[in-house]
């Protein structure tokens, strides 16, 4: 990994690769491609785009004529729909009962299985971008993210997380490849996500959580369910194998899962606080479970600064005292829905 201390020279560094870029508005968001060569051939982008418009005619709760609103309304079963309706139905269903209900496809009540769609949409439409020869890809719908390869060799994607206590700022800075990253919070569209236990806006706890992980449509659902359990959010991720968080609580302290470790020396200055990583004067080298070494700058606001590294494909991080049968269940089915795409 370069560009930080120690890191290649501008002069050392290979010539930046022309991007195609497009934007998209959809479900409701906006969606951002950011290609890089290898391009893919003529015209998956635009299908990328399309498998994007289907999903949302397929599952918008606001379009009266989609599946899943006719669904909900009792007009049509599942075997009428469209074959992901079922797909996405059964897999909430494992995320409710992994999540021990903090994750639903019923979060108020009604049939609305969004909070895994959109990171599922994604994985899908940069399906497509890999079929079609696309090695290196960036594809964001609203915060959510599929990151495939790397802008230009040798170098990792960088991702700002917003602070959503700070609006206009960026929290942290994710970088890496081949790795989804999902983040559940008040930064982009307020108090807006459901508690479904009481079925009510979620209140107290966490201001935003960052989940890190292979599969987009895991780390999305995740994130959501993490953002519900509120404090209790950090022990429960530590039991997913693959997966790795970072927290942001109501009152600026954070927090990452214990995958993201310390290999390198920090020097913390005293009183970070429970729960807040230690500032330190220097950047520390760390290693998440998925993927390779992992760099932190912790700045003067408390605020980390991170990195996943290139280290291969995601690889589960053994937890001890957790059952992880039905999260590889899920990822499986997760990884084999999004190859469909």
């Amino acid at each position: 990994m370069s560009g930080g201390p120690g890191g290649d020279r501008d002069e050392d560094r290979p010539p930046a690769q022309t991007a195609r870029k497009h934007v998209e508005h959809c479900m409701g968001t906006v969606f951002s491609f950011d290609l890089r060569e290898p391009y893919p051939v003529e015209g998956a982008l635009e299908e990328a785009v399309r498998s994007l418009h289907r999903v949302d005619a397929t599952f918008s709760t606001y379009r009266p004529d989609s599946d899943i609103s006719r669904l909900a309304r009792g007009e049509v079963g599942v075997g009428d729909c469209a074959p992901e309706v079922g797909e996405i139905l059964a897999l909430c269903e494992r995320l409710t009962e992994e999540t021990d209900g903090c994750f639903s496809a019923y979060p108020g009540g009604a049939l609305d299985p969004s909070g895994v769609v959109k990171g599922w949409a994604i994985e899908r439409a940069a399906g497509i971008l890999r079929a079609a020869g696309s090695l290196n890809h960036h594809v964001n719908g609203g915060g959510d993210i599929r990151l495939t390869g790397g802008p230009e060799p040798g170098r990792p994607w960088r991702v700002g997380i917003a602070d959503p206590l700070r609006p206009g700022t960026v929290a942290t800075v994710v970088a890496g490849r081949d790795m989804a990253v999902a983040t559940s919070g008040t930064a982009e569209r307020g108090a807006h996500i459901l508690d479904p236990r009481t079925g009510r806006p979620v209140a107290g706890g966490l201001a935003s959580v960052t989940v890190v992980g292979p599969s987009l449509t895991l780390a999305d659902a995740y994130a959501t369910a993490a953002f519900v359990m509120g404090e209790a959010a950090r022990d429960w991720i530590e039991g997913l194998p693959g997966y790795e968080a970072y927290g942001i609580g109501l009152d600026g302290r954070t927090w990452t899962t214990t995958g993201l470790r310390a290999d390198g020396p920090a020097q913390p200055s005293t009183g970070p606080g429970p729960g807040r990583p230690a500032r330190s004067s220097g950047p520390a080298q760390f290693t998440v479970g998925f993927g390779g070494p992992v760099r932190f700058a912790v700045g003067s606001g408390g605020r980390v600064r991170f990195a996943v590294g290139s280290g291969g494909p995601a690889q589960p991080s053994a937890r001890s005292g957790r059952s992880t049968m039905s999260t590889r269940s899920a990822m499986d089915a997760a990884t084999r829905w999004g190859r469909n795409g």
